[in-house]
């Protein structure tokens, strides 16, 4: 996808309204709930939470509490083991994405036998890849959530590891938040917000990879609905509640 559709992408009926609502709703949640108050226990919080959602949807079947004291599944030990060092691969999803994105499906694989951790699955798979690299590096008038929404889409319906990709795809799309100055200490839980949504988020995703355009506006309007109901997922607003 060249930068040219991504900003076409972000222009489309309903979808500048739709983000700006969502942007502002982080906006509002962020500085209500006191931000200059939140400690790295919150973001640590945040981050466990979006793991428990990503491994759920990713076929887990383990509950938050057993997430937190570490006795989950292996799907959520996977998705845990990525969202401890998700955050210090910041700077490089913005100079170096492909690094970026190696680097969390080698954490996300990290205990299985998988012989390519880290690499892309074939030729088509890197070529798939560099392209996404190129949403993260070029310059684009899309706003941050469209660029993380496409992001998302891009690695989860076009599978280009050999395994966990929507692991890997959920949260190539909360760093593009903190990168890109959205949610710097990661306190919106995007991926509960998915969870919340999961029969929409799945529908969607087939949508966007069968679709076409329509299915990539679909995407993108289901995409805005998702990050309020992350917003509201984030333990900032439940803890002043």
């Amino acid at each position: 996808m060249t930068l040219e559709p991504l900003a076409a992408l972000a222009s489309l009926e309903g979808v500048p309204s739709a983000f700006a609502a969502a942007r502002d709703g982080i906006d509002v949640m962020l500085r209500d709930r006191g931000l200059r108050r939140t400690s790295p226990e919150t973001t640590a919080e945040s981050l466990l939470r979006g793991a428990h959602a990503s491994a759920v949807l990713e076929g887990s079947g383990s509950s938050l509490a057993e997430v937190r004291d570490g006795t989950g599944d292996e799907i959520a030990a996977d998705a845990v083991r990525v969202s401890v060092e998700l955050l210090a691969l910041a700077p490089a999803l913005n100079s170096a994405p492909l690094q970026a994105l190696a680097r969390i499906h080698a954490l996300a694989a990290a205990g299985s036998l998988e012989a390519f951790r880290g690499r892309p699955r074939d030729a088509a798979s890197a070529d798939h890849l560099r392209g996404v690299g190129e949403l993260l590096t070029e310059p684009t008038t899309a706003p941050a959530l469209v660029v993380a929404a496409v992001v998302h889409a891009e690695i989860a319906t076009a599978a280009p590891f050999g395994s966990h990709n929507g692991i890997v795809a959920r949260a190539a799309e909360r760093l593009v938040l903190v990168a890109r100055g959205v949610d710097e200490k990661s306190l919106v839980v995007p991926e509960a917000g998915h969870l919340a949504l999961r029969p929409a988020y799945e529908s969607n995703l087939r949508g966007y990879r069968e679709g076409g355009l329509a299915g990539a506006h679909a995407w993108l309007l289901y995409a805005a609905e998702a990050y309020a109901a992350g917003a509201e997922a984030s333990p900032l607003r439940r803890d002043a509640e």
